[in-house]
């Protein structure tokens, strides 16, 4: 069986040091340690696509997996299986396949088998601006992350991989939150159904169908304080922002919350691990839809910000990607 792996040094456990350690698991590898997404997309062009690996592993966050993902698709390549090696800060789509940490991702490479495929599981993804990903959108999710970049480029280095967790908690709390208590009007959004018809979710969790919700529906119009779509359920650090991504199969998870600042955090507890039901919490799954913003708004993809937005179309790609099950595979060793 053959395996590439690629090492992002740019991501929170990545480094030179992770590099050899991996060389040292699998020998056999194929192992790159980049620097720059130009390094990567080389490497992809170079010495993927000539000899794609029957494994591709990808050693970072969701933005490594997910930049990974789409030059694949740029180059017109199949994606192998493929694996989430959880070194970035947050690792959100990593957890849906195996326990996070750099200690966990070396036991999960020591695990793959020898000869024949690791055990699989089929992801859908979200498709945006061409682009792939488990979960994209908008509000204080894209604002708490370019408030994180921003503290953590004013904390020392010794300090800041202490805890991913505490600096993003540090983000919420004193630039986030504060920002939307005092003076700040939320943005409103149309979210109109572009795809087959639509389903909600009833107050005990149960997905039901939305009367008239067919395409060209309007599903939500009003204000937002976050919203987006997924096809896993956390975003990282075990924030389960889309509790319900796999409740309807064949269908994306898209979400509009639109409470207060001053509500979100009297309730962060239940917001963290995906309480539900919440005030002023919607819940749709959809194939395809359109989200109308009344003025520019952040937005990010995969954990990436990727600029302003007045409106952003999101469709379901089905059957995407197939995962390595890090889970059943340890398991199976066992």
């Amino acid at each position: 069986m053959t395996v590439a792996v690629l090492v992002n040094l740019r991501a929170r456990h990545g480094s030179e040091a992770i590099g050899r350690r991996i060389r040292e698991i699998l020998p056999r590898a194929r192992v790159a340690v980049t620097q720059n997404f130009v390094e990567a997309r080389a490497w992809v062009r170079d010495d993927l696509a000539p000899n794609t690996p029957e494994v591709l592993i990808s050693g970072g966050g969701d933005g490594t997996a997910v930049a990974l993902l789409n030059e694949l698709r740029d180059q017109g390549l199949t994606v192998p299986a493929f694996g989430l090696l959880p070194l970035g800060t947050g690792n959100g789509w990593a957890r849906a396949t195996g326990k996070v940490g750099k200690r966990a991702a070396l036991r999960g490479l020591s695990n793959l088998p020898e000869r024949g495929p690791p055990p699989l599981r089929r992801s859908a993804l979200v498709e945006t601006e061409g682009r792939v990903t488990p979960f994209a959108g908008t509000g204080w999710d894209a604002e708490v992350l370019a408030d994180y970049k921003a503290v953590q480029d004013l904390t020392p280095p010794a300090v800041r991989g202490a805890s991913a967790r505490a600096g993003y908690m540090q983000s919420l709390f004193t630039r986030t939150i504060p920002r939307h208590l005092f003076g700040f009007t939320p943005p409103r959004v149309r979210v109109v159904n572009l795809g087959e018809p639509a389903f909600g979710v009833n107050p005990a969790g149960q997905a039901i169908p939305i009367p008239g919700a067919g395409a060209g529906a309007t599903l939500y119009e009003g204000p937002i304080s976050v919203g987006g779509a997924a096809t896993t359920e956390e975003l990282g650090l075990g924030f389960r922002a889309f509790p319900f991504a796999h409740l309807v199969p064949g269908r994306m998870n898209v979400r509009i919350y639109a409470a207060t600042a001053l509500s979100a955090t009297v309730r962060m507890p239940w917001l963290w691990r995906g309480a539900h039901p919440l005030p002023d919490d919607h819940h749709f799954f959809v194939t395809r839809c359109r989200f109308e913003f009344d003025r520019p708004v952040p937005f990010e993809i995969g954990g990436d910000l990727v600029g302003e937005r007045t409106e952003v179309e999101m469709s379901l790609l089905e059957d995407a990607v197939p995962l390595i099950d890090w889970r059943r595979m340890q398991g199976a060793r066992e």
